[in-house]
């Protein structure tokens, strides 16, 4: 394993530092915000008058080489932002004309936004105009604004959400890449299940954006990115300082604070540092009182070194803890033995905290090239108390289990980033190094009682987990229209597991590499009017003590992947974009955490068509909605019986957003799951649901006046659902039917911030 590390270093090294020197371009120019003075990643930048465009690097800057003398004009576009044209640029024989330009915010509106080839681009662009406009209880709610992404919450407000997309029953994440300013949410060989992924530690307040993609077609994505990757980018600069205090039904009492240290002195020298807290409390809506109680603290300190480098460094601090009604089972409810807001073991619960440290350094090596480093530490720990059969096992003492871990992450992440030409012909490389060390701790698995009895344990051991991935991704404009990307991705991992349950010490470990190409074209057959197809190959790694039971076989499985859509302005007010996709994953061994046991699952195919619509009706209405259909098997059943349990097959979302003047605005939004098999001969029905939520604020310069309704017109649903084999205190034999946790019922909640 270190062999290949130093091996793969050096490439790195090599790669890098031959490129360092390259200089060239006769514009070079930087692009900030004009109220925070921050660098503007990703905006358009075109010479007027050509095709000649380039978009800004992470420090704002773009370039513009090979340039004969004269005068030019520059356009300068970016979504969110008011469009700038900066005339009588003057361009000197073998000189470099500088610029700072900035751009004033602005109001979204969809007639003024351009097409662009990648669809991703598109649907996050708009999704960022709802990113507010949610009843959001965590930033694990926020996930809800990937198109056809479903969560469900099973074990209190503490739990880490059950995920859903593209057919797949992610459970805690472990098929979905979730990341927050390049930190790794996912955590690999989890106590409670692979990839789990808490949310928890975000503010919400603090999100900038939220960029996504579905499917496995992004080379900086490595593990977990099989259906999806969402990335979270927390905010660089407060436009103001805030307080806010918030309550609603159900004792839940909220408050957020968030303070700019700095000022608007130390702004205008492009630094900017803030801290911002979070403090909630709720009952929740269940019979037994869930004492959930939450708070975070987040600090951010971001600055420009002279135009050419820039350093972020972030700190924060989440813990919680809970009481949970856990899943109730459907025959209890229907006798009377409970209603359906009761519990079986109202003992269940948790606690948890996390704490990151999270450096990043660019450098901005020419008008053309960035290098960024980045690195991240976090302490991490878990403790999780179930039932989820109650007296089926155990009928004296009963069915609790407890899951525990101690923590430690260390990384790294490295990228290189040039744009250049080949003949006359754009193309931007990509170098990528990354470097992951997980080290878990009493790593637990026991039977317990009231959670303060240990009757036995089932599984207790120490991990230690590294993976080194290195990747290459490249894009080459081959004309004004036509796009191609391709990357080539190497993951290495080294899994070592020591059983603190065997007396003698008895260190097992197993070594395992895997490929990942990936190949996305565009097409761009009209100014408003692209094709795109994309293909790929993405994993996921499988819980360390499976791959040491199964001895190191089996134990990466890739996924398969291709998408092939088109997006286009059927109107200058109406967007759409179409897509049929194929996914088909290998087969795997999967570790059941609740159980301590390792379990095969074959191969799967899943299919489908995504549907997103966005229309503005008027400069102070618009709507979105977004369909999607999956048809998710298990490829190697029979007919009949190759049903995949959970995996939901129609979802779709949607709403309408008022921004009239006067500072009024309001959302009105709807989620719609469908009926779904709950086990593999779809004999027993995961009910579906329909879901109204909505908004009204009034903001004014110094004040805003929000109130907020989750499930507006009180509708009776299953939030998560699972076909479980269970018994009753009173009952002589198991019974398997569907167990599940209510969702939630009429829940206002209204809130009040000062800005200064």
């Amino acid at each position: 394993m270190f062999t290949r590390f130093t091996l793969l270093f050096g490439l790195w090294i090599g790669l890098i530092i031959p490129l360092l020197a390259a200089h060239n371009g006769s514009i070079q120019g930087q692009l900030f915000d004009a109220e925070n003075r921050q660098p503007l990643l990703g905006a358009n930048v075109m010479i007027k008058g050509t095709t000649n465009a380039t978009t800004t690097n992470a420090l704002g800057i773009f370039s513009f080489s090979n340039l004969e003398a004269g005068n030019y004009q520059l356009t300068v576009s970016y979504l969110g932002y008011e469009e700038k044209t900066v005339e009588n640029i003057a361009v000197k024989d073998a000189e470099s004309t500088v610029l700072k330009i900035d751009l004033v915010p602005s109001v979204i509106l969809l007639p003024y936004v351009q097409i662009k080839p990648d669809f991703n681009e598109n649907v996050k662009s708009f999704n960022a105009l709802n990113l507010i406009n949610r009843p959001l209880n965590s930033a694990q709610d926020v996930l809800r604004i990937v198109p056809g992404l479903v969560m469900a919450q099973h074990a209190g407000g503490g739990k880490a959400e059950q995920i859903f997309l593209r057919g797949f029953d992610i459970d805690h994440g472990t098929d979905i890449a979730i990341r927050v300013d390049g930190l790794p949410v996912n955590m690999v060989s989890h106590a409670h299940g692979q990839g789990y992924a808490d949310l928890h530690f975000l503010i919400p307040e603090t999100i900038e954006n939220v960029d996504f993609r579905k499917g496995m077609y992004a080379a900086q994505s490595g593990n977990f990115t099989t259906a999806g990757q969402v990335d979270f980018q927390t905010t660089n600069a407060l436009k103001e300082s805030m307080i806010k205090l918030e309550a609603g039904q159900f004792n839940t009492f909220r408050t957020v604070a968030a303070l700019d240290l700095l000022g608007a002195s130390m702004k205008n020298r492009s630094q900017n540092a803030y801290v911002a807290a979070e403090l909630l409390y709720s009952d929740g809506y269940f019979e037994s009182p869930q004492n959930f109680s939450r708070y975070n603290i987040f600090g951010k300190y971001n600055g420009l070194i002279g135009n050419q480098q820039s350093i972020t460094a972030s700190f924060s601090h989440f813990q919680s803890t809970w009481n949970a009604s856990g899943q109730i089972p459907q025959r209890a409810v229907d006798d009377g033995s409970i209603n359906r807001f009761g519990a079986i073991d109202d003992t269940e619960g948790g606690s948890t905290s996390r704490t990151n440290f999270n450096v990043v350094f660019t450098k901005n090596l020419d008008g053309e090239a960035t290098f960024k480093n980045q690195f991240f530490l976090s302490l991490y720990d878990f403790q999780l108390f179930s039932n989820f059969t109650f007296f089926a096992t155990d009928p004296e003492n009963g069915d609790q289990i407890r899951q525990t871990e101690d923590r430690q992450i260390i990384g790294y992440n490295g990228t290189y980033q040039k744009k250049g030409f080949l003949g006359n012909k754009l193309v931007k490389t990509e170098l990528g190094l990354q470097i992951r060390y997980d080290q878990a701790d009493d790593t637990e698995l026991a039977r317990t009682k009231d959670r303060t009895v240990l009757l036995e344990q089932l599984a207790f051991g120490d991990i230690d987990e590294w993976n080194l991935g290195i990747y290459w991704n490249g894009s080459i404009a081959l004309s004004d229209n036509f796009t191609a990307n391709a990357g080539l991705r190497y993951d290495q991992f080294l899994f070592n597991y020591e059983d603190q349950l065997i007396p003698a010490y008895t260190p097992q470990s197993q070594s395992k590499g895997v490929f990942s190409p990936k190949l996305n074209l565009n097409y761009r057959v009209a100014p408003n009017w692209t094709i795109y197809a994309n293909a790929g190959i993405g994993f996921h790694s499988n819980d360390t003590r499976v791959v040491v039971a199964q001895s190191g076989e089996e134990i990466l499985p890739r996924a398969f992947g291709i998408d092939l859509g088109t997006a286009l302005k059927i109107t200058p007010a109406l967007w759409a974009d179409f897509t049929v996709w194929q996914l088909d994953l290998e087969q795997e061994f999967v570790y059941v955490g609740d159980a301590g046991i390792v379990e095969p699952s074959g191969e799967t195919r899943r299919r489908g068509l995504d549907i997103a619509l966005r229309y503005q009706f008027q400069r102070w209405l618009s709507a979105d909605i977004d369909f999607n259909f999956t048809d998710p098997i298990a490829k190697n059943e029979p007919e009949g019986e190759n049903y995949i349990p959970l995996a939901p097959t129609t979802t779709s979302a949607g709403g309408f957003l008022f921004t009239p003047k006067g500072g009024f605005e309001a959302s009105l939004r709807y989620r719609y799951v469908g009926d779904r098999a709950a086990n593999e001969d779809n004999s027993v029905v995961a009910d579906g649901y329909f879901l109204l939520d909505a908004i009204l604020r009034y903001r004014q310069p110094k004040c805003s006046i929000q109130l907020a309704v989750e499930n507006l017109l009180n509708s009776e649903w299953k939030e998560a659902q699972f076909d479980t084999e269970s018994r009753l205190k009173n009952e002589l034999e198991p019974v398997s039917e569907i167990h599940f946790t209510p969702g939630t019922p009429f829940f206002l909640r209204g809130s009040v911030t000062y800005f200064f």
